[in-house]
Order: C-alpha cells, then structure tokens, then sequence
C-alpha cells in the first residue's frame, strides 16, 4: 500500500465568476521513502494538493488515503491527530511563534502529543539543523535563513513518516536557500521519511527521486531521476 494514494481527486471552489475547478480528476500513488519533487506553473494545483494531503482541505470529489487514513472520513479532530502523528509541513514563510524561542517554537508539536522529553528532543532537533547555539532566541534576532531552520527542525523533531514542503527557500537568497535544503535531503535521508516537495525550481526538484510536473489541476508529467553513472576505475 503507498503512503499516498489519491483516485480521482478533485477539488472544486465557488468563486464570483462561479465554480472553479482547482483539482480535476488527479491520479497519484507515493511510496513509503520516496521523494518527489511537484513543478507546475501558479495555479496549477501545487499546493492545493499539498493542502489536501495535510488535511487542512478536504477534497470534493474522488479518494485519497495518506499513512493509511481515509483523510475523507475524518473529522477535525481526528484530523488533527492525522497531523501531528505522521506530518511534518515547510512552508515558504517561517510561521514561527514570536513570542517563544526557538526551542520552545520546536518543542509546541511534542507538547501537544503529551511527550515529557519534548524539550529534550526540541533541543536535539534544533542541533541536527546547526542552531544549537540559537536555543533561546526569539524569532526576531534570528535570520531568515535561521528562522526557515527552525521551521524544519519542528517539522522534523517528531520525525514524521511524511514531509511536506511548499517553496521552502521561496524567502531566502540563493546560497541560504541552497543550505536549507542540503539540511532537508540529509535529514530526510537520515530519517526515511517521504518528501513531497513544490518548488519552482527545476534543478531542485531533480535532487528528488521523481519528479512530478502539475498544470491545470492534473499530473502532466511523471519522471523517474535518472542514476548516477560510476566513473570507470
């Protein structure tokens, strides 16, 4: 059985003009470790999927099962513990609390599971991303580079079966942006987790497995990255 299954899927919204179709019909099967990369030009369905796999949307049509849950049977509280047993999210902005340290901004998804070593933990997260010096820091006197690795350290600390990242250095310059994401592919790998990751950048997308290309709501492309060749002795 994939991690991700989705048959069908459709997501339809009422708008001024009407009724739009955002998702039309979308077939996709994800595998458990896999890493996929999702490239598609503005409005073609990129992060609304992502918002349907994370549960923060519900489809309006067709199935989709992630980690084993009928997303589509779940209600908002079942939901909610969907999220914070098997998701870790990136977004684009950090979403950081600015009232609490970075250790305690990691540490909120392990307090609300009930875990007694969710600063412990916290701690060891914000270590795996270079900020074990940063504990105590506010949001604020952190840089941008700083606060998106605060925000994959909490996706990572409770280590989810899977991450989802939506333009995860869609704020950051080119070499930040590049770091985070040598950071996100090493604890990814360490961990096992599957990595749906949207981006607009072709040449990240090819650090993926596979690499899927979206337009109009549907799958147009689906690419499987090519091996790396062994240089003769």
């Amino acid at each position: 059985m994939p991690l991700i299954r989705a048959r069908d899927l459709s997501l339809k919204v009422v708008a001024a003009g009407g009724e739009v179709n955002i998702l039309r019909g979308l077939d996709l099967d994800v595998g458990t470790g896999e890493a996929v990369g999702i490239v598609g030009p503005s409005g073609s369905g990129k992060t609304s999927l992502l918002m349907l796999l994370a549960g923060l949307e519900r489809p309006t049509g067709g199935m989709l099962s992630v980690a084993g849950h009928d997303l589509a049977k779940l209600d908002e509280d079942a939901l909610a513990r969907f999220r914070r047993d098997n998701l870790g999210i990136v977004f684009q902005a950090f979403h950081l609390i600015p009232t609490m340290t970075a250790l305690e901004n990691v540490a909120v998804p392990l307090e609300f599971a009930g875990r007694r070593d969710a600063f412990e933990r916290a701690a060891q997260s914000l270590r795996r991303v270079g900020l074990g010096h940063r504990l105590d820091h506010y949001p604020g006197q952190l840089s941008g580079g700083e606060q998106q690795r605060v925000a994959l350290a909490r996706a990572v600390v409770a280590e989810p079966s899977l991450l989802l990242a939506d333009e995860p250095t869609g704020n950051l310059d080119r070499a930040t942006g590049l770091m985070v994401m040598d950071l996100l592919f090493e604890i990814r790998a360490q961990l096992g987790t599957t990595l749906l990751l949207i981006t607009h950048d072709p040449a990240l997308a090819s650090r993926c497995d596979r690499q899927l290309s979206m337009g109009d709501g549907l799958i147009t492309g689906d690419s499987q990255r090519a091996p790396v060749e062994s240089m003769p002795a």
